[in-house]
C-alpha cells in the first residue's frame, strides 16, 4: 500500500515545554490543541486533520472492495426490520422498531387493554438532514401522557431536553439545551428532575422542572461543589423516592426526595466517605442499599427512610461472590452478581430465601434487562455467549423457568456448530491468573500459525463479557480467532481485580494484556506478529502502552478514540473530565509519584525511535471525553519518531464524538474499515 501513496502529512513542531515537580517535559505538538476549545477554528489544526483524513482515504482506497464486502457481510447479519420485545409498564406496552434501511429506530407503544399502536418518537424523521443524531433519555411520565426526550445532534454530548405531548405528538416545551443523563418524573407526572452540564461538560447540578412553567425559573435541587464529582438523577423502582446521586470513580453520595412532593428539600442517605460507594432502591417501606463499606465485593444492607444512615446487614460481603447490582421488586430483591467471573442472577424473597437462575453454558454473559414495573408478572433477562446469539427471556418468579421471547436473528445465516469457544487462564508475570475468552472456527490450527484478534479495555471496573457478536464473524469466517483478555482494571473477577489495575497499580493492566498474548502464543493459537489488537478510549491507552512496550508481538494495532496524552490531560484541571479522573489515574499536579507513574507509561510521552506495527488511530472532533488532539498528537509524534515504514493512519470524524458516527450502518462501516485494515496488514 505504501509504494503508491503520497507522503503522509507531517505536523509541524513548535517549541513548547512545561516543568512540573522539577522535571521539564517537551511537547512540540501542543499546538494541535485549539486554544478556543471546545470550538475548533484554528485553520492550521483543521488543515492538518483534513490532510490526515485525506491520507486515510487514499491509503484505504485499494481496500474499498474488501471494506464493502465486509460491510455487506455485517449488514447481512443484521435484521434490518428488527424490533424489541414489547415490555409492559402500567397501562402500556412499549417497544422500538427499525424499518428496513433505517439508521435509527421508531419508538412505539400500545394499550395493554387493546387499541392501535401509537408512534411516540420517529427518530428517522427527527434525524433527517443531520450528520449526527443520538437520542439520550426517552422517559414517559407515570400517567402516560408526556415523553421527556433528549437529543444530541453533533456528538458533543450536550443534549436538548424536550417534553412531548403524546396525545398530539407535538413537543410542548424545551426544558434545557445542556442536559446530560436521564430524568426522573414525580409521582404526579407534573414535574421532573434533570441534570445540566457546565461549560466544562461536568454534570454538576440537578434541577426541578414543573410542566407548564418557565424553565429559566427551574429550582436548583442540588449543586455539586466538588469539581471532580458528577451529578445524576433517578427514582426507586417502587416510585416512592426520587434520587439525586453524586460521586466520582470511587466515592458516592445519594439524596432522597419524596416522589409525591418533589419540592421537598433532598435528604442525604449517608454523607460521603472517600472510597465508599453505595446505591439505593426502595421496597416495602425500607431502603435497600448495595455498598462496599465493609467488603471489597460489596454487601447489601437495609435502612429505614427516617434514619437512612443506620444500616442493618442483609447479605454479607463475600470473597467468592461479587455483588454488582440490586433491584427491589414487590416479590423479590433481584441481585446481579459475578461468581468466578461468570454472571449470576439471584432472587431473594423478603423472608430471606435465595435462589439463582440456571444458565446453560460454561461461559456466558447474562443479567437483568428492562424491568420497569415494581410488581411484574415475570422478570426480563438477557443471555448470550461467544457462540450463542443474544436471547431475551422472561423468568418465572416462582419456578425460575426461562421462557425465550426472542433470539437474535442472523438473516444471512448462522451455524453455531462451525465455531468453538474456550476460556483459558493465563499466568501473568506476577502470578495473577488472567482469564481469556476465545472463539474460533472449528479446525483452527493450534500450531502457532493462526491469527488472533485480541481485544481488551481494562479500566473503571468495566468488565468485558464473553458475549455474542455478529460483526466478528467476518474475522472468524476468514480463519481468525477472536479473543477477549479479562485483564485487571476491569472488575471481571471482582472489585479487587479492578483495584489491582488502577492508579499506582496501573502497570498490571498493561502487563496482563501482553502476558495474555504470550499465553495465547504458548497455547499454540498464534505467534508474535500474528496478533491484531484493539481497544478504545481507556482501552486505547492500553493499545498505546503495549505498542511502546511490546511492538514485536503485534501484527496490527487499532486504537479507537485513544486516551494517549495522559500526562497532559491529567495536568489540565480545566478539561471536562480531569478532576473526576484523578481517583482513577492519580493526580500528577499534587503528587510527584503520580506524575512519575503517568509519565512512565503515557503513550504519547513514551514514543521511541524504534519499529512499530501497522497502526490505525481514530478520534472525534467533538469528543468531550477523549479530546481530538490526543490521537492527533500521538499520530504526529509516531510519524516523526518511529523507524519503520509500516502503515500509520489517523482518521478524525469531523462531525462526531466519542462513539464515532451515529446510525447503525455507519458504525458497521467503521468496523468494516478496521477489519479490512488488520486483514491486509497482518501477514
Amino acid at each position: 500500500m505504501t509504494d503508491t501513496l503520497p507522503p503522509p502529512p507531517v505536523a509541524a513542531t513548535r517549541p513548547h515545554s512545561f516543568t512540573t515537580h522539577g522535571i521539564t517535559v517537551d511537547d512540540p505538538w501542543a499546538w494541535l490543541k485549539d486554544a478556543g476549545y471546545p470550538e475548533v477554528t484554528d485553520t492550521d489544526i483543521l488543515d492538518y486533520l483534513k490532510a490526515e483524513n485525506a491520507f486515510f482515504d487514499a491509503a484505504m482506497a485499494p481496500q474499498r472492495d474488501l471494506i464493502d464486502t465486509i460491510f455487506a457481510e455485517m449488514k447481512g447479519r443484521m435484521k434490518e426490520d428488527d424490533s424489541s420485545v414489547p415490555q409492559k409498564d402500567g397501562e402500556w406496552l412499549y417497544w422500538w422498531a427499525y424499518e428496513a434501511g433505517a439508521q435509527y429506530p421508531r419508538r412505539w407503544r400500545r394499550p395493554v387493554a387493546g387499541g392501535p399502536d401509537q408512534l411516540m418518537l420517529d427518530e428517522p424523521t427527527e434525524a433527517e438532514g443531520k450528520d449526527y443524531f443520538r437520542v439520550g433519555t426517552a422517559s414517559v411520565s407515570p400517567d402516560g401522557r408526556l415523553l421527556a426526550w433528549g437529543v444530541d445532534d453533533n456528538g458533543a454530548e450536550r443534549f436538548t431536553l424536550r417534553i412531548r405531548d403524546l396525545a398530539t405528538g407535538l413537543d410542548i416545551e424545551t426544558v434545557s439545551i445542556v442536559t446530560n443523563g436521564g430524568v426522573a418524573w414525580s409521582a404526579g407526572s407534573d414535574a421532573l428532575l434533570y441534570t445540566e452540564v457546565n461549560d466544562n461538560w461536568r454534570s454538576y447540578r440537578a434541577r426541578l422542572h414543573r410542566i407548564g412553567t418557565d424553565p429559566a425559573e427551574d429550582a436548583i435541587v442540588y449543586e455539586e461543589a466538588d469539581e471532580g464529582f458528577r451529578v445524576a438523577v433517578g427514582a426507586t423502582r417502587d416510585r416512592e423516592w426520587l434520587l439525586v446521586a453524586t460521586g466520582d470513580n470511587q466515592t458516592t453520595e445519594v439524596r432522597l426526595i419524596p416522589s409525591r412532593d418533589p419540592a421537598t428539600p433532598p435528604r442525604v442517605v449517608s454523607p460521603r466517605q472517600v472510597k465508599r460507594q453505595y446505591a439505593v432502591d426502595s421496597a416495602h417501606g425500607s431502603l435497600w442499599i448495595l455498598t462496599n463499606d465493609t467488603h471489597v465485593n460489596f454487601r447489601i444492607v437495609r435502612a429505614d427512610p427516617s434514619t437512612p444512615a443506620v444500616w442493618d446487614e442483609v447479605v454479607a460481603g463475600s470473597d467468592h461472590a461479587y455483588l454488582t447490582g440490586i433491584a427491589a421488586f414487590r416479590q423479590h430483591l433481584m441481585i446481579a452478581e459475578r461468581i468466578d467471573g461468570l454472571d449470576q442472577v439471584t432472587l431473594r424473597d423478603w423472608s430471606g430465601e435465595s435462589r439463582s437462575v440456571a444458565f446453560p453454558e460454561a461461559s456466558y454473559s447474562a443479567g437483568p434487562s428492562n424491568n420497569p414495573e415494581f410488581d411484574p408478572a415475570s422478570y426480563r433477562l438477557t443471555y448470550s455467549s461467544m457462540v450463542t446469539p443474544l436471547t431475551v427471556y422472561d423468568c418465572d418468579p416462582a419456578s425460575l423457568a426461562l421462557t425465550p421471547l426472542k433470539v437474535q436473528e442472523v438473516p444471512s445465516g448462522y451455524d453455531p456448530t462451525r465455531y468453538a469457544t474456550e476460556r483459558l487462564t493465563v499466568p501473568a508475570r506476577d502470578g495473577a491468573q488472567v482469564p481469556v475468552s476465545i472463539v474460533y472456527p472449528v479446525g483452527f490450527p493450534k500450531d502457532g500459525t493462526g491469527k488472533v484478534f485480541l481485544y481488551a479495555y481494562g479500566a473503571y471496573g468495566h468488565a468485558i463479557p464473553p458475549s455474542f457478536s455478529t460483526g466478528r464473524l467476518s474475522l472468524l469466517d476468514r480463519g481468525w480467532a477472536y479473543a477477549i483478555a479479562h485483564i485487571r482494571g476491569g472488575d471481571d473477577l471482582g472489585y479487587d481485580w479492578y483495584l489491582q489495575g488502577k492508579a499506582e497499580q496501573r502497570w498490571n493492566t498493561f502487563r496482563d494484556f501482553s502476558d495474555a498474548a504470550r499465553g495465547l502464543i504458548a497455547a499454540g493459537f498464534t505467534a508474535p506478529g500474528r496478533i491484531a489488537i484493539n481497544g478504545g478510549s481507556a482501552g486505547g491507552e492500553l493499545m498505546g502502552v503495549v505498542a511502546n512496550t511490546d511492538p514485536e508481538l503485534w501484527g496490527a494495532v487499532v486504537a479507537d478514540v485513544p486516551f494517549v496524552d495522559v500526562l497532559n490531560t491529567m495536568l489540565d484541571a480545566s478539561l471536562p473530565l480531569t478532576p473526576g479522573e484523578w481517583p482513577e489515574w492519580g493526580n500528577p499536579i499534587t503528587d510527584p509519584a503520580a506524575f512519575e507513574l503517568i509519565r512512565g507509561y503515557s503513550p504519547y510521552d513514551n514514543v521511541a525511535a524504534k519499529a512499530y506495527p501497522p497502526m490505525l488511530i481514530t478520534g472525534g472532533l467533538n469528543d468531550p471525553r477523549v479530546t481530538y488532539w490526543e490521537p492527533a498528537k500521538w499520530a504526529a509524534r509516531l510519524r516523526a519518531t518511529k523507524t519503520d515504514t509500516n502503515m500509520l493512519l489517523l482518521k478524525i470524524n469531523m462531525g462526531a464524538g466519542h462513539g464515532g458516527k451515529s446510525g447503525r450502518f455507519e458504525a458497521l462501516h467503521e468496523r468494516a474499515e478496521a477489519f479490512a485494515f488488520v486483514l491486509t496488514q497482518v501477514a
